[in-house]
């Protein structure tokens, strides 16, 4: 997949073994550290980056859901369990980020 984000880039250009690190410990946390099924962990991605307010994880983690094919109405739904935890205005930035505003 191609960087979302001009700034990994040229993170991964000016430490790219801090970069490999990285992408290592999430393989192994993301693929082969538990049960959950592909789509069922990039949801909680999403609701954790979400939650956070860390738009460029949630952005790269939505193109990276809909890759695996977690749908627009599973992601809605991830992002509507914020209102009652995280509120309302949590909620509208990450639904308007996953709507590409």
């Amino acid at each position: 997949m191609k960087d979302l984000h001009p700034i990994f880039s040229q993170l991964k250009n000016e430490f790219p073994k801090v970069y490999e690190k990285h992408m290592q410990l999430g393989r192994e946390i993301h693929m082969e550290s538990g049960p959950l099924d592909e789509k069922t962990r990039w949801l909680i991605k999403i609701a954790i980056s979400a939650a956070t307010g860390h738009t460029r994880a949630l952005e790269t983690h939505l193109a990276k859901a809909q890759a695996a094919g977690v749908t627009d109405e599973q992601i809605s739904h991830a992002l509507l369990l914020l209102v009652p935890s995280c509120g309302f205005p949590a909620f509208m930035e990450a639904y308007s980020t996953s709507k590409g505003e």
